[in-house]
């Protein structure tokens, strides 16, 4: 297939809509002198008419675009070549009617020349051009000439015609004029962004940009303002900028957007230059017709203020509000501003008037984790075994960003594994090997964001009846929503697991936290406590605040007596544990949830168009679950805890944890021995029987011993354990239970 490259056209090609070629592409072209040939690259393509090349030379292709899509440029054609099938000769009959948009080079340019003027002048500039839709028709320097370029909005007689020659008997109607700098905004990327799981965000945010800009009379009549501004907050990578910039599209509005970088100066007042530059240019831009300031980060330009020795930043946000105010009703321009920390925000901005709404965007929750997926996979060779909704239930607080970087990965996997060109689908296997390298943007900065190796109930020897009180309130309502929602039974707000130490109670809240899929945040008191009034309690709202937005989640507070206190038992009543327990209390009973901490978007299962499938209902079910925290607690001296804490409500259910019997015993010493060879004279049951007041601990501690026994016996010739090792363990390894102990949790809940 023969070749092409493409070069630049000739001096005396420019703005005569020319394309010079070789013998041998007009004869395989069959075309003639003069006739229009349609060129398709990967940026665009574009209308010319054939001319031969000076020097007869085969192999290039020369263009001048005159006529092109917007996406193509000039630039872009230097060392590219094209074969021979993306040319292709199109008829070009007489139009007798256009619609264009005239696009002047600037708004000074733009006030030259009368509309009665103009339309005499569009006319003469397009004489003798071949056209064809969502095209535009650029012209060479002229001086004088205030016009940058025509874009083609329609053209007759027939619409099923590719291109078509503008003559002097052709009526041209001009539909729209705008500026160049607003032409390029409009032509963005903006309307071809995609966005997933912010529905409801999306309608919101589009009926505050597009209601005011579209019907501003009406809101007059109604003698209401029209609103200023919207302000969105959400955490870091949930899809703020990306969610403005295509609803912004969506509506055909012109985007400006602000940084505090652009702004700042280091000279003094220069940054409120800057900002009012700005400001300036989206007057202009919104003259013409709707138009967005997107201001990003703005928690960056507006700090809250009363902190002395910030004069610069004071008066950068006096200029701001300022310059809000002084857009009154009808000026077409809606301000957006993002944020990931609205409490930094000077409490003047957040009022009506200047920002009327805010608009929150909370974590993913499930459903919206499986739509962004499903998005982001759609344009991978995925295989058939990779399941979307697992995927998301295993990224517990993974935001829009975190998915994208876990896709990329588990691609990079999938390229890794096959080690050569060609195309390798994307396997499950690729997808669990990259949730070992991605973490959540929330978790790499967290107050008691634990990662812990995985476990599951079979590796916890024994305590049957504790695994499944455990299963019902933490893993029973995920997996099974339909059976709680029906029965009308709710998950407890909080588990307190009591009993000896070294009976597991620690693995045991890791075992479900593993097998439910939820975030685990692990509290104690090095990482809680601080020498400074006020930043223990602090700390304590930071972990609940983190566990809501990577709910579900689990919060374990591991010893809990030494973290909290018994207000009884003080006497000062002021001391930090007691604060301490004073916020928990709050955070239990959900006194001090803060609006911008809600997670994904409202209910989708009401006010539904369509009827939801069974799959959906079934997801929504279980995300009613998902929005939970809860509160798991260990300790071997309940005690000493305060009795508000044990009421219902609170610390709802209470399990102890026993230490394991016979059979228990004989489990946790299987599980212990699975990797350490054994002889064959080794009796796990007489073991069992002989470890009575052998905590689960005592047990591998035991184990343990019997092999270090072995071992040092023979280092070279030690191939197993021998029963004789086990006796002699016994010897020196005492169980660390007592009966006075076991008596003492017995009666203290009166356990049976």
């Amino acid at each position: 297939m023969a070749l092409l490259k493409l070069l630049p056209p000739d001096p005396e090609d420019e703005g005569t809509q020319r394309c010079r070629l070789g013998p041998a592409a007009f004869a395989s072209l069959d075309a003639k002198l003069d006739s229009l040939i349609k060129i398709t690259l990967p940026s665009g393509c574009c209308l010319c008419n054939a001319w031969p090349r000076h020097d007869l030379a085969d192999g290039y292709l020369q263009l001048d675009l005159k006529c092109r899509t917007w996406g193509l440029r000039g630039s872009q054609l230097r060392k590219q070549t094209v074969t021979m099938d993306h040319l292709r000769v199109v008829a070009c009959p007489k139009l007798r009617h256009v619609t264009v948009r005239v696009i002047f080079k600037n708004h000074a340019s733009k006030k030259v020349l009368p509309e009665t003027v103009l339309q005499e002048v569009v006319r003469e500039l397009l004489r003798k051009a071949c056209v064809a839709r969502q095209h535009i028709v650029t012209f060479p320097p002229i001086l004088g000439n205030p016009v940058a370029c025509v874009e083609i909005l329609s053209m007759e007689p027939s619409a099923t015609e590719e291109a078509g020659l503008i003559t002097p008997q052709t009526n041209v109607n001009i539909k729209e004029t705008i500026t160049l700098d607003r032409y390029k905004r409009l032509m963005g990327d903006g309307s071809k962004i995609q966005v997933a799981g912010l529905d409801e965000v999306s309608n919101a945010l589009k009926e505050m940009i597009e209601l005011p800009l579209r019907f501003p009379n009406t809101f007059k009549k109604l003698g209401f303002s029209v609103p200023k501004g919207v302000l969105l907050v959400g955490p870091p990578g949930v899809g703020k900028t990306l969610l403005v910039k295509a609803v912004t599209g969506q509506v055909g509005a012109c985007l400006v957007s602000l940084s505090g970088p652009v702004v700042y100066g280091s000279r003094p007042g220069e940054s409120e230059e800057n900002l009012r530059q700005v400001f300036e240019q989206a007057r202009e831009l919104s003259s013409e017709g709707p138009t967005v300031l997107f201001i990003d980060e703005i928690d960056s330009l507006c700090p809250r203020r009363g902190a002395t020795g910030h004069a610069p930043e004071h008066r950068l946000v006096a200029q701001l509000l300022t310059l809000i105010d002084g857009f009154g009703q009808g000026h077409g321009l809606v301000i957006v501003g993002a944020t990931n920390r609205p409490d930094s925000l000077d409490p003047a901005l957040r009022r009506p008037g200047r920002f009327d709404q805010e608009i929150i965007i909370g974590s993913p929750t499930l459903k919206q984790r499986r739509s962004i997926l499903q998005l982001i996979t759609a344009g991978m060779p995925v295989s058939d075994n990779v399941n979307l909704l697992e995927l998301a239930e295993i990224t517990t607080g993974f935001v829009g960003a975190d998915l994208t970087s876990l896709c990329r990965e588990a691609a990079m996997q999938a390229l890794f594994r096959n080690c050569t060109d060609s195309v390798c689908p994307v396997e499950m296997s690729d997808f669990h090997e990259a949730l070992k390298k991605i973490q959540p943007t929330s978790f790499r900065s967290g107050i008691g964001l634990t990662d812990f190796k995985p476990v599951s109930w079979d590796q916890i020897g024994g305590l049957e009846d504790v695994k499944l009180k455990l299963k019902q309130s933490i893993e029973w309502p995920i997996k099974f929503p339909e059976a709680f929602v029906r029965m009308g039974l709710a998950r407890p707000k909080g588990i307190l697991l009591y009993g000896p130490s070294g009976c597991a109670k620690t693995m045991l809240v890791k075992a479900a936290a593993s097998c439910s899929h939820c975030s685990f945040l692990s509290v104690n008191g090095a990482d809680l406590f601080s020498p400074f009034v006020g930043e223990s309690e602090k700390s304590l709202s930071q972990v609940f605040r983190q566990a809501r937005a990577n709910s579900p989640a689990i919060v374990f507070l591991d010893e809990i007596d030494a973290i909290l206190g018994s207000r009884s038992v003080t006497k000062t009543g002021c001391g930090v544990h007691e604060r301490v327990l004073s916020v928990l209390l709050n955070e239990l009973d959900g006194i001090g949830v803060k609006l911008t901490e809600r997670r994904g978007n409202k209910a989708e299962v009401e006010n539904e168009s369509q009827e939801p499938t069974e799959s959906d209902k079934e997801l929504e079910l279980q995300e009613v679950f998902n929005k939970d925290v809860i509160v798991v607690a260990a300790t071997n001296r309940p005690d000493l805890l305060d009795d508000a804490l044990l009421r219902p409500g609170r610390l709802d259910k209470i399990i102890y944890v026993p230490p394991p019997d016979q059979k228990g015993r004989l489990s946790v010493l299987k599980i212990c021995m699975e990797k350490i060879p054994v002889d064959s004279d080794v009796s796990l049951d007489n073991i069992a029987t002989q470890t009575n007041m052998f905590s689960g601990a005592d047990l591998q501690n035991l184990c343990k011993e019997a092999a270090l026994l072995a071992l040092q016996e023979n280092k070279v010739e030690a191939t197993a354990v021998k029963y004789k090792h086990f006796e002699k363990s016994l010897e020196t390894v005492k169980p660390s239970l007592t009966h006075k102990e076991l008596e003492f949790y017995q009666k203290l809940f009166r356990i049976q």
